[in-house]
């Protein structure tokens, strides 16, 4: 029962973190095309790790 009341609490804190983070992605002005490179480049790494077997 103790075990399932810290889950709650860990789930429930992670969700307002991550409410919180969305709001200040909303009212920042971010480089979204940045963002999208890096997060391609990363994409690209895993992928080619994936499908080659080196890295």
């Amino acid at each position: 029962m103790i075990r399932l009341v810290v889950i709650a609490l860990v789930v429930v804190v992670a969700w307002i973190l991550l409410v919180k983070l969305i709001r200040q992605v909303k009212s920042a002005n971010v480089d979204w095309t940045g963002v999208a490179t890096i997060i391609g480049f990363i994409a690209l790494a895993f992928w080619l790790r994936h499908i080659t077997g080196m890295g």
